[in-house]
């Protein structure tokens, strides 16, 4: 059985993840307020780089979620 709590305070909660949460979050109220996404679209907004503290606008794209979730992680 997988221990949520577990992974969130090992993972989740390290200041590293949490600023790189941020940065998505960031991204996507960035593409919202631009007008490229809306509440409830159901997509995702892509980080061309694959940095998340990368939010400048050539960077971003909006995309469908299965497209952007089904990308080979490199390394």
């Amino acid at each position: 059985m997988r221990n949520y709590r577990k992974e969130y305070d090992e993972y989740h909660s390290q200041p590293k993840q949490k600023k790189r949460r941020a940065g998505r979050n960031a991204a996507r109220r960035k593409m919202v307020s631009a007008g490229k996404a809306k509440k409830g679209d159901g997509k995702d907004v892509h980080h061309k780089d694959r940095n998340p503290m990368n939010n400048k606008s050539n960077n971003l794209k909006v995309t469908t979620k299965a497209k952007n979730r089904s990308v080979k992680k490199k390394g």
